[in-house]
């Protein structure tokens, strides 16, 4: 705070019409919030909200820049958040994103935004007020915080089925793809986390696809640098693979090979077994079955099954289950020695991987004379 001056003076303050008192108060006031919860509610409770979320939207660039520096800061406290709620500010703070805007402001202004997103009343007003556009402007923004802010309100925002279609319409899957390749891991989980939940809608994933996202998430996997990525990547391939036509083509650009052959890289048990469980999940449908059995999924999953981790034996169980359903995998299995392998996994002292062994028995012995024998 200004010398000789308390917070409830600099407060005051803010209603002053001298400009370059204006700057200076505003500036206290995020000084004073930036050092700690305390002072953020001592904040709230001398009445700062108010001007400060006036003082966003004023002429002059400096005093709007240092408002928006002390909203957003106290924005991210939970008293202020349900205060400002009550506030009708998101249009205010919205109109601001534009790329005129100083990118202090755009840093600040998502800051804000970010914390109100959380809130379903808060999102329907973001997407009401058109904040989708640009904000999907922002993810190309200079300034990684920025990047990072606004990447965390459109996650917020593509929970509801709405946003994910507008997303899409407003073409936000060339710059989420491009996130992919940030040097902050922070901004590539989100990226991640966003496509897996914008990738359940068909006509989301033709495009993904179209921007060569497969390829994108494959170089990912292939890259052992990576590999607190694989999890999220490889949800987003599950997605993108589920509908039978995107698989037919990435199948055709050799992209269920490179699937299988990652599946066999030992790397991480947890990477395994997700890459297994993204293949059951591939093989739900029978056309998609037949896909993989022409690709000799069954040699895979046998091999997988001798691998030293549980998690992987049961995923890749659960696997054996589901392509038990084509009646030409039940033969392959049989031939590749994979029933004694399954028969082994009873003894094992997992629950979870005796009764997937199980599963995997009855569906591959199932009206199959041989394999019973």
């Amino acid at each position: 705070m200004p010398i000789g001056k308390t917070p409830a003076t600099v407060v005051l303050l803010l209603s002053c019409p001298e400009e370059d008192i204006l700057v200076k108060a505003c500036e206290a006031i995020h000084t004073f919030a930036e050092k700690g919860d305390e002072n953020k509610v001592s904040l709230l409770g001398l009445g700062a909200l108010e001007p400060l979320c006036q003082l966003i939207t004023h002429n002059n660039k400096l005093i709007r820049r240092n408002a928006f520096m002390a909203l957003g800061i106290m924005a991210t406290n939970g008293d202020i958040k349900s205060a400002l709620k009550k506030i009708d500010v998101i249009p205010s703070i919205i109109d601001k994103l534009s790329l005129e805007e100083d990118i202090v402001v755009h840093d600040f202004a998502t800051l804000c935004l970010a914390s109100l997103s959380v809130d379903f009343a808060c999102k329907v007003k973001i997407s009401d007020n058109n904040g989708l556009p640009p904000l999907i402007q922002l993810l190309s923004s200079p300034d990684p915080d920025v990047k990072k802010n606004s990447l965390e309100i459109i996650f917020n925002l593509v929970q509801d089925h709405q946003s994910r279609l507008a997303l899409h319409e407003l073409g936000g899957i060339p710059p989420l793809l491009e996130l992919l390749k940030s040097d902050f891991p922070v901004i590539q989980h989100l990226a991640l986390k966003t496509l897996q939940n914008v990738t359940t809608d068909t006509d989301t994933c033709n495009t993904f696809r179209e921007e060569q996202g497969f390829e994108k998430l494959m170089d990912i996997l292939s890259n052992m640098d990576f590999h607190d990525l694989h999890a999220e990547a490889l949800q987003v391939v599950a997605n993108c693979l589920s509908d039978s036509k995107s698989l037919q083509v990435i199948h055709k650009g050799g992209g269920l090979t490179r699937l299988m052959e990652f599946v066999l890289t030992p790397n991480l048990p947890e990477i395994q077994s997700n890459a297994v469980k993204c293949i059951a999940r591939v093989a739900q449908s029978s056309e998609n079955r037949k896909l993989l059995h022409e690709q000799n999924v069954e040699k895979v999953l046998v091999e997988l099954l001798s691998v030293a981790d549980i998690s992987v034996k049961t995923a890749t169980c659960q696997a054996v289950s589901i392509m038990s359903f084509h009646l030409a995998s039940k033969d392959s299995f049989r031939d590749l020695n994979g029933i004694p392998a399954v028969v082994q996994l009873l003894n094992n002292e997992s629950l979870k991987l005796k009764e997937a062994a199980t599963q995997a028995l009855s569906n591959l012995t199932h009206g199959n004379q041989l394999n019973a024998l």
